[in-house]
């Protein structure tokens, strides 16, 4: 498990040059981050575009100056029969004019013909920025007159990034027969990728639906082609946030992997693809439609696609505190100001919104340690349920009147009662019985002068990238942060965008610009609001990848509040996202989105190692009920601060009936693991499972976490585990991570919590 020094980075960056035995000029930039033990190196053979020749562990710094010229006659594939003259060693971009023949990676075309680029490398910059380590190539065709910038980078935890920028130079040398009315560039997709070896033989991606996301799924690497394509405007509860290629069977704690992910928000692929002649590549790109980005040719005028993020470790644990070193230094936030605790009112309420009964939750919800309180749909509008309203950014004032009762009010009354106050926008959509869609019809994304997409949840898409439309969302939205005081806002997005045609832009594609211009609001909103928190939602966990992750300061992984189901979401979640940037909410039981029954003491376990959060109508709570829920709250409130910088873990085990998870601290002195039991098992009692991340040669004390919990009451009585009492049990790390440690028996949809102190 990579341990990140928090002292800055000093990156080494390193270029070797030599002739190979063919005599071939030889360039290799050799780029390492130290303290993450991560380096990436890039080999260019004369003037052919690079290829990655290294990415994994730092190589040994002795001899380096002969080894790194060296990989070109390691790795360069001979000649074979019945093929090309030269056999496939793919670049960063590979093309048929360097013998590539599995799916195009680069798809440009001029006047609806496809271009056929072969790209010679004309500059090589490296820089260290704040730590970050970089290599910069530029390279062209000048007959077909495109323009490549790549850019690699290798960030301080050891993540990997890369993405291209395509300029139009207009062909040269008599492609078209009337210079001055050559056809502009259109781009129709860049796919970039990294290579993996041949022992990565194994994919790991995830898939879902609505209640249901973040499933895992694995499959072998064979030869030939996979994907994941994303194609709502959003990744979608489908998506897969990581595709892995790996070591076959690997883990959470063992295995080396590789991951992919694909920083945006629109649409997308990610793919795995070997050919019968090259080892894996894993990548992928933004899913263009056609005529969706084409360029004029004028300086500054280019395409850049988004982040293709790479990350490398010795399981999925490793992989995933690389991505969460990122977002973490994107957010200093998060560290520097606990994370408060949340009560959302949509399960608690629904539409049934007046001042009486939310000033009155808020009452609650303060006296139990909430600190900040969001008040879901349904305020605006005519939004009495989900067929209206939607759009209309203006309080209901039937709902909402002036003086006492009004939004205002209860916005100063959350903030007496020393809470912030947060409140829910869908920005992006309309219902078409709205009075915004009936004055702006114009403003609504469709393909056609006269036929609309299909609706979801009564709902159609605004047209962001029409600047009125645009101004209309950001001036509601930040009028009312001024007007209300808001701290914090939700933002949804519920509407598949499919058919996204823009009538300002002449019936245009335009899933690419409609997302950069969510991006510019919430940079916008940003920049005028210093301190203001924004919640990335999206029916739950449509919406989570590094570019909307890139403002958000939270993500609701998922509508569904079943402990029992958020087992498996949140940590198939947490392979891209910090554990302090997951909503995890105690809701109602029986949950309301799968009518299954579990305890509190398993509601509030599993919402203990997430950004914890409540969305239960609290008025209709037992006081037995409210006071254990503030006792947990209180205990999360003691460990939150260093729950921001910890080392997500999670344990692997055989058993399907089981989960370990934990978040360790970065110097790994203590930690809290959460065993959960999802179903009856197999083996009964449950056999010792692994308790990862801890140094093997320090003793820990191990004890039940102090928090009020009856485990008669949730083990069928049975409490004869000789470790589970107030004064624990002291093992190494090495016990822990190799026999393991016996955890209770549980009924099943059930968790509780221990700790494992350094003595």
């Amino acid at each position: 498990m990579p341990r990140f020094s928090p002292a800055p980075a000093e990156p080494i960056i390193e270029r070797y040059e030599g002739i190979s035995s063919d005599n071939t000029n030889v360039i290799v930039i050799y780029m390492e981050q130290t303290t993450a033990d991560m380096a990436l190196a890039l080999m260019f053979a004369d003037d052919e575009p690079p290829r990655i020749v290294h990415w994994g562990k730092g190589l040994p710094a002795s001899g380096r100056d002969r080894t790194m010229i060296g990989v070109y006659d390691a790795l360069k594939p001979q000649r074979v029969s019945g093929a090309l003259d030269e056999t496939p060693w793919p670049s960063i971009l590979p093309t048929q004019a360097e013998s590539w023949l599995g799916s195009p990676r680069i798809v440009v075309r001029r006047g609806g013909t496809e271009l056929f680029c072969a790209f010679t490398v004309v500059g090589i910059d490296t820089a260290d920025d704040d730590g970050v380590a970089s290599a910069t190539v530029v390279m062209r065709d000048d007959e077909q007159g495109v323009s490549v910038a790549w850019t690699v980078e290798i960030e301080p935890g050891g993540l990997v990034r890369q993405r291209a920028r395509i300029a139009d130079l207009g062909p040269t040398t008599g492609m078209t027969a009337d210079a001055a009315v050559d056809p502009p560039l259109e781009v129709g997709g860049i796919e970039l990728g990294f290579p993996v070896p041949e022992t990565a033989s194994e994919i790991l991606t995830t898939t879902g639906h609505h209640l249901r996301e973040r499933s895992p799924q694995r499959q072998p690497f064979t030869i030939g082609r996979f994907e994941k394509n994303s194609l709502a405007g959003r990744p979608d509860f489908d998506a897969s946030l990581l595709l892995v290629a790996g070591t076959p069977g690997f883990g959470f704690e063992h295995g080396e992997a590789y991951a992919v992910h694909i920083g945006w928000s629109g649409n997308s692929c990610l793919s795995a693809e070997r050919t019968p002649h090259t080892t894996g590549v894993i990548g992928g790109g933004e899913l263009l439609a056609g005529g969706e980005i084409t360029l004029s040719g004028e300086a500054g005028d280019t395409y850049t696609t988004p982040w293709v993020y790479g990350s490398y470790g010795d399981g999925l644990n490793e992989i995933a505190a690389r991505f969460h070193h990122h977002l973490r230094s994107l957010h200093p936030n998060l560290s520097a100001r606990p994370r408060p605790v949340i009560l959302n009112t949509w399960e608690a309420v629904y539409f049934n919104q007046n001042y009486d009964t939310l000033a009155a939750l808020a009452d609650k919800a303060a006296e139990i340690g909430v600190e900040r309180f969001v008040v879901d749909d349904g305020w605006f509008g005519s939004r009495r349920d989900d067929t209206s309203g939607l759009g209309d950014w203006g309080i209901a004032r039937s709902v909402w009147p002036d003086g006492p009762k009004s939004l205002k009010a209860l916005a100063a009354h959350v903030h007496g009662l020393g809470m912030e106050f947060g409140l829910w926008f869908e920005p992006e959509m309309a219902n078409p019985d709205s009075d915004v869609a009936r004055a702006h019809p114009d403003w609504i994304l469709a393909p056609t002068p006269n036929r609309m997409p299909m609706e979801g949840r009564n709902q159609q898409v605004l047209d962001l990238t029409n600047p009125d439309a645009a101004e209309y969302i950001l001036g509601g939205i930040d009028g009312l942060i001024d007007e209300l005081g808001i701290d914090y806002i939700k933002w949804d997005h519920n509407k598949l965008v499919t058919e996204a045609a823009s009538p300002t832009h002449g019936y245009r594609p335009a899933v690419h610009a409609q997302t950069e211009a969510v991006y510019g609001i919430w940079r916008t909103l940003g920049k005028r609001h210093p301190g203001l928190e924004i919640e990335s939602c999206s029916s739950g966990g449509g919406r989570v990848d590094l570019g909307i992750l890139e403002y958000a300061d939270r993500i609701w992984a998922s509508d569904c509040v079943d402990p029992v189901e958020r087992a498996d979401i949140q940590r198939h979640t947490s392979l891209l996202v910090p554990p302090e940037m997951i909503g995890a909410h105690v809701g109602a039981s029986p949950a309301h989105s799968t009518g299954r029954a579990t305890t509190q003491t398993m509601r509030m376990a599993m919402a203990f190692l997430g950004h914890f959060g409540v969305e239960w109508n609290l008025l209709e709570q037992p006081q037995e009920a409210l006071d254990e829920l503030a006792e947990w709250i209180a205990e999360y409130k003691k460990h939150r601060e260093w729950f921001a910088v910890d080392t997500m873990v999670h344990a692997d085990s055989a058993n399907p009936s089981v989960r370990l998870d934990g978040v360790v601290k970065p110097d790994r002195s203590a930690a809290i693991y959460r065993f959960t039991q999802l179903s009856t098992s197999a083996t009964y009692p449950v056999a010792p499972m692994h308790v990862p991340g801890l140094d093997p040669a320090r003793n820990y004390l191990l004890q039940p976490v102090p928090v009020n919990v009856d485990i008669s009451a949730i083990s069928n009585g049975q409490t004869a585990l000789g470790w589970w009492n107030k004064d624990g049990i002291v093992l190494s790390g090495a016990q822990l991570a190799s026999y393991g440690l016996r955890m209770p028996s549980l009924n099943p949809a059930n968790a509780v919590l221990f700790w494992a102190i350094e003595v």
